[in-house]
This record gives structure tokens, C-alpha cells and sequence, in this order.
């Protein structure tokens, strides 16, 4: 039930009324799901599915949150709203903490456990040249068995990763100094450092993009690679998937921002967006040194 207030006056607490969108963004989201994983099985009509399910998305988020800020507009949000967006926010992030955990611990284990159980079993259980070394089927140390896997070669830091890196450790410098200049109510510089934080999130995402290119075509490196291939994909993938998130998120911010919206003491939308960036940029320093450098 949806809550009845006068203009002008927040509500103890605010409850908006029943909406379509949850299940018009879930509509999306599944083709946005199906497209991807057939486009993997090769199949022809994948890239327009996941195309279609994205827009549609995309068109229902942009719906969905113009219904959120004309309520916070409208003043309906209480500090008692404030306090719960905070802390769904910090579970949401912590939800993504524990994603990202369960990636990395595959990884860990795999190298730590799993790669030396296999090296101390006799050969004629596994294929015969096979050795405990990390990638297992790396060009030069081992061979799958009737080739099942291709020879490929790592990803390195060198130079993609390391620009990637200063990229978004420049994109955390330049929310925070918009973030400050909000607080102190200077508006045009904070919009500007804003639009340099969407710049270094889109030219980071091309980097990532252009380094995917180099694996498959001149290291062929792919996700059909073994277990690196997987683990490498799989982490770096849902990386750039959340920083297409996060940067979507501070797009949406900085328009807000250019419509007079938010104020030096009243911004949690600014916050909460900026909260889920720094989170990316820690998981990326993460990612950096695990899947790059060890």
C-alpha cells in the first residue's frame, strides 16, 4: 500500500506504490542472460538477443530511476528513507564483496590445492606430460591430452593492465575531488570532475575491450582455455561488467547534478554511487596483482 502524504511534508516513512518495473527489468535482464551464454555456444541470434534485453533494460532502468528522483524531488524521502538506502546500499556492496570472493577463492584453490593434489598423482591417471605448473596447459610446459586445449599464452601487466590500473586509481582522484567540491557547494567544478570520472570509466572499458582482442587473436587466450582461461575471463568479465554498471551510475549522477539536483548536506544518491566505484577500483587493485602478476 502505498503511503498518502501532504505537499510539502516527508512522510514518517515513505512506501511507493506497486510497480511494474522489477518485473519489466527482470524481462530484460533474462534475454540480456540467454544472449550471452548462446553467444558463447555460437550461436547466430545470441548478439541480437543480448543487444535487444540490454536496451530494454536500460530503457526500464532509466524509467525506474526517473520515478525514484521525482519522489526525492518531490521531497517524500525522510531521513528515516535516508538511513535504510544507506544500508541496503552496504548490503548490496557487501552481496558483491562475498561475488567476488567466491572468484577469487576458485582461483586460490585451484593453484594452492587442486594443482599440487594433481602433480603428486602417478601420470598414467592423467595424461602422460602433464605437469603440476601454473597455467596447466601453458605453451612450452605441458600439453592437454589430444589437444583438447589449445597452447596459449598469459595475459601479462604489461601494457593494457597497468594503464587500466592508473585509469581507475585516477577515476577514484577525480570522484573524490567532485565529491568534496559538492559538499562545499561549488556545482560547475564538481560536474566537471564528474564528466573526467565518466571519460577515465569509458576509456577503460575500451581498454579492456582491446585487451580482449589480444588474447583471443595473437596470445589465444580464450575462455575455452583451461582453467586460466575461465578464471581470467570470468573475473576480468564481471569486472568490466560492474565498472559498465558504475559508470552508467555516475553518468545518471552528473545529468542529476547538471539539473540542479542534490545538495551539500542532502546527496546519498552521490554517495551510494560513489560508494560502489571505490568498490570497483579495490577489486580491480585485486585483480591486478592475482590474475596479472602471480
Amino acid at each position: 500500500m502505498s503511503t498518502t502524504v501532504n505537499k510539502g511534508h516527508a512522510p514518517y516513512y515513505y512506501v511507493p506504490g506497486p510497480s511494474r518495473h522489477p518485473m519489466m527489468a527482470a524481462f530484460g535482464l533474462f534475454f540480456v542472460i540467454l544472449g550471452a551464454g548462446q553467444w558463447v555456444n555460437g550461436s547466430g541470434w545470441a548478439p541480437y538477443a543480448l543487444a535487444f534485453g540490454l536496451v530494454w533494460w536500460l530503457v526500464v532502468l532509466k524509467q525506474w530511476f526517473s520515478e525514484a528522483i521525482s519522489e526525492s524531488e518531490r521531497g517524500l524521502y525522510s531521513d528515516r528513507i535516508d538511513v535504510s538506502f544507506r544500508w541496503s546500499m552496504a548490503w548490496f556492496i557487501f552481496s558483491e564483496v562475498m561475488f567476488f570472493a567466491s572468484f577469487f577463492g576458485a582461483l586460490y584453490w585451484a593453484r594452492q590445492h587442486v594443482l599440487p593434489s594433481l602433480g603428486s598423482i602417478d601420470n598414467a591417471l592423467l595424461w602422460p606430460d602433464f605437469k603440476a605448473v601454473w597455467p596447466t596447459q601453458l605453451a612450452g610446459a605441458t600439453a592437454s591430452p589430444a589437444g583438447t586445449v589449445e597452447p596459449f599464452r598469459t595475459m601479462g601487466p604489461w601494457p593494457l593492465p597497468t594503464i587500466n590500473t592508473a585509469l581507475l586509481l585516477l577515476s577514484g582522484v577525480t570522484l573524490t575531488v567532485a565529491h568534496h567540491a559538492l559538499r562545499e557547494n561549488q556545482r560547475s567544478k564538481c560536474i566537471g570532475f564528474m564528466w573526467a570520472t565518466v571519460l577515465l570509466g569509458v576509456v577503460f572499458l575500451i581498454c579492456q575491450g582491446y585487451e580482449y582482442y589480444e588474447a583471443y587473436a595473437h596470445l589465444n587466450l580464450k575462455l575455452s582455455s583451461g582453467i586460466y582461461g575461465s578464471t581470467f575471463f570470468m573475473l576480468t568479465g564481471f569486472h568490466g561488467m560492474h565498472v559498465f554498471v558504475g559508470m552508467l551510475m555516475l553518468l545518471f549522477i552528473t545529468l542529476r547534478l547538471q539539473k540542479g539536483h542534490f545538495t551539500a548536506d542532502r546527496h546519498f544518491g552521490f554517495e551510494g554511487a560513489a560508494w560502489y566505484w571505490h568498490f570497483v577500483d579495490v577489486v580491480w587493485l585485486g585483480l591486478y596483482v592475482v590474475v596479472y602478476w602471480l
